[in-house]
């Protein structure tokens, strides 16, 4: 596809401005490990929210879900409004409070804490494994398979271009340029994404061409469904919702950079609006797009074929920009997370301990650049999937390793029982009990065998830990939920009255979401 001049000038301009934000950033940070990792702890919640879900839209949503959305319809969009009731809930109600008070860096420390150092290794260990291969090389390999198609560069030449432009400034300046860049990469996706909504409608016959798919809007589908049955709400969805959204350290970090309780519930609550209303421009044009190209080859080249065939002059370069900030955003959080938990979770204590603040910051950048090399080659495992979508094959990745992580930390928040042995024993199992119900049962949708390998996980950690010796009372101070957690601090309860309350504004978002799960189930 040959780009006008403007197209050019407009994606030129954007790329030159997200490098020169994240410059501008990463000029602002200090040298010391709070800065670096944790933006200095002054987000507001605008900027909390809005980061979480530029970090979460990704070229798996813009490539991976619209192909779904195009062979399977409406329901590819459970995922993304489900984590609205299911894991950004586990996160605001359960997680959060321990996560902010106790003042961690990432999320393995929890797990320290309420277990040992073996629970907190198990999960960095799982996490850096999941981040590598899902995170990082799925992005980049979707992204880069999409700017092929438009500009004929090769795929392996496009991986490395978004790694090399995205580690500059990401490594640079830490999580401060990553959350500076990815609110100006919010606003560039969500404008590219309305305008490609736009384009897809008009050219399928405007709005009527979408009530026209509402009859086939389902929610909820039958139990025999090969790829999204009912009964994957039943444990598999939960354990990837609370695992993506509640426990992972590419979502939690900014949580944890709030600048005090109340910014940091209410950055959540601003993401689940965003998280309803986004997919929702990604979703619509699949819905129509098999008026107007009813024959793809590949699913997941239906976003390069709608830019090409219907974007005017002028917003092909817009809708590339848009492609690439949400490529770059996702990166770039991925990227940061794994080194503050190589950092944080593994160098530090492990190799040195008396590292001083800038040791450290070196170190994770060094860790940067090593993980951007690893994404990068890493990448060539996408090819071997280009048979069906990819955005099932990244859900399939998770079910690999969420199951136990899920497990490990529901039960270490909720139930004081849990004992160490208890963790492990999920944390470990978990990998080899997925990969077993892989080989055993491979015409099971991923969803149901996910689930069971959670639930397994669940009962698994009771047992042994039953069997096992309990954790001193002493010891779960703090680290246990209760409905004490529920409430703010005395010092910001006065902060959330009226207009300013988190309830008020999770309970309006909640109950759409409820709706369109009850009309269209």
């Amino acid at each position: 596809m040959n780009l006008t001049l403007l197209d050019a000038v407009i994606f030129g301009a954007y790329i030159l401005g997200v490098i020169g934000l994240g410059i501008y950033a990463s000029r602002k940070a200090q040298q010391t490990k709070r800065d670096y990792f944790l933006a200095g702890d002054k987000l507001p919640w605008w900027m909390i929210g809005g980061s979480i879900i530029a970090a979460n839209i990704s070229s798996h949503h813009l490539v991976g879900a619209m192909g779904m959305a195009y062979s399977r319809g409406f329901v590819a969009i459970a995922m993304e409004w489900g984590a609205i009731l299911m894991g950004f809930n586990a996160l605001l109600w359960i997680f959060l409070p321990f996560y902010i008070r106790n003042g961690f860096y990432t999320v393995p420390e929890f797990l320290e804490k309420r277990f040992g150092t073996a629970a907190r290794a198990t999960y960095a260990g799982l996490i850096l494994l999941t981040y590598v291969l899902v995170e990082i090389s799925a992005v980049l390999y979707l992204g880069a398979l999409s700017l092929h198609s438009l500009l004929g560069i090769s795929v392996m030449t496009c991986v490395v271009i978004l790694a090399v432009i995205t580690g500059i400034y990401t490594i640079a300046g830490g999580l401060r340029a990553v959350i500076y860049t990815e609110m100006l990469q919010l606003i560039v996706l969500v404008m590219g994404g309305i305008a490609l909504t736009i384009a897809t409608v008009n050219a399928a016959g405007g709005i009527s061409a979408v009530t026209d798919t509402m009859k086939d809007w389902d929610l909820i589908l039958p139990a025999n469904d090969p790829d999204f049955p009912w009964t994957m709400y039943l444990g598999g969805v939960l354990c990837i919702s609370v695992f993506y959204c509640a426990t992972n350290q590419f979502i939690v970090q900014r949580v944890l950079a709030a600048k005090n309780e109340w910014h940091a519930r209410m950055g959540v609550v601003f993401g689940d609006y965003l998280k309803f209303l986004v997919p929702l421009i990604i979703t619509v044009p699949a819905l129509v797009a098999p008026k107007l190209f009813p024959d793809l080859e590949k699913p997941d080249l239906l976003f390069p074929t709608l830019v090409e065939k219907l974007l005017p002059t002028g917003l092909v370069g817009l809708v590339m920009a848009g492609l690439i900030a949400a490529v770059m955003s996702h990166l770039s959080g991925a990227i940061n997370s794994c080194t503050t938990i190589l950092t944080v979770d593994i160098y530090l204590p492990y190799f040195r301990k008396k590292a001083t603040e800038a040791e450290a910051v070196r170190f994770g950048r060094w860790a940067g650049a090593v993980i951007i090399v690893i994404g990068i080659l890493c990448t060539g495992l996408f090819l071997t999937q280009s048979k069906k979508p990819v955005f099932l094959y990244l859900m399939n990745a998770y079910g690999l390793f969420t199951p136990g992580i899920a497990a490990m930390f529901l039960l270490g928040i909720l139930w004081k029982r849990t004992t160490h042995a208890g963790a492990l024993a999920a944390g470990i199992l978990t990998i080899p009990m997925s990969i077993a119900m892989e080989v055993i049962f491979p015409a099971m949708p991923f969803f149901n065998r996910t689930g069971i390998v959670f639930w397994t996980c669940v009962v698994l950690c009771i047992i042994v830990s039953l069997l096992t010796k309990p954790v001193p009372e002493a010891q779960l101070k703090g680290l246990i939920w209760n409905r004490e957690s529920l409430k703010l601090p005395a010092d910001l309860l006065q902060q959330s009255k009226g207009l300013r309350s988190p309830t008020l504004w999770w309970a309006l978002i909640t109950g759409v979401v409820l709706y369109f799960y009850i009309v269209y189930a």
